[in-house]
């Protein structure tokens, strides 16, 4: 196995997600997390992986680079659902989370994650996409879901980790972790390929 913890790369995760912190830990990176403050609006003509290519790259560019260890690599991430041709953010509230979900219901959409890996001397950003398809959802199923889960967090108003995936959702194409935040293997394929490891 490749050690990407080799050749003195520090790697940090720019992202207070904990399902990101939680998958990228699960691969046995070593990492730590800090996060910048950064404004996560767009250009309105953007569509899809190019809005969370847009982001992710966004919070890569608001470290300074020079004030952060020699051999640092840092990882950040942005999450977008796309439906149609509308980008589901984060609801701000139940009323919005239950219209989301309305929105999902019944339909495919795309679960896109843009990912940037920085260096000093480098930077590289990606992303993965993943088709995920629910079934008609009940509102009685859609207000338990937001009552017990409160998914104000989560692009889209839902985990499928969590109870709405396992009963709402049909099938997915893709990767299925890419749907939780963070696509693990297009990223540690990335990671060794920018590492030189």
């Amino acid at each position: 196995m490749i050690n990407l913890n080799n050749n003195g790369h520090h790697f940090i995760l720019a992202s207070k997600s904990p399902r990101r912190q939680f998958l990228l830990a699960e691969t046995g990176l070593k990492f730590e997390v800090k996060t910048i403050e950064t404004d996560e609006t767009y250009p309105a003509h953007l569509k899809c992986e190019e809005i969370a290519v847009y982001i992710s790259r966004n919070k890569a560019l608001a470290f300074d680079m020079e004030k952060l260890p020699a051999g640092t690599v840092l990882i950040s991430a942005d999450t977008v659902v796309w439906l149609g041709d509308e980008s589901l953010a984060k609801p701000g509230d139940e009323a919005e989370a239950a219209a989301m979900l309305q929105k999902l219901s019944g339909k495919g959409h795309t679960v896109v994650t843009g990912m940037c890996l920085r260096s000093r001397e480098r930077l590289h950003c990606f992303y993965e996409k993943t088709e995920v398809f629910f079934r008609e959802l009940e509102p009685a199923e859609i207000e338990y879901y937001i009552k017990n889960y409160k998914p104000f967090d989560k692009a889209g108003a839902y985990g499928i980790q969590e109870w709405i995936g396992y009963v709402g959702v049909e099938r997915i194409e893709g990767c299925y972790y890419n749907v939780m935040g963070l696509p693990v293997q297009k990223l540690f394929t990335e990671l060794r390929e920018f590492t030189g490891n």
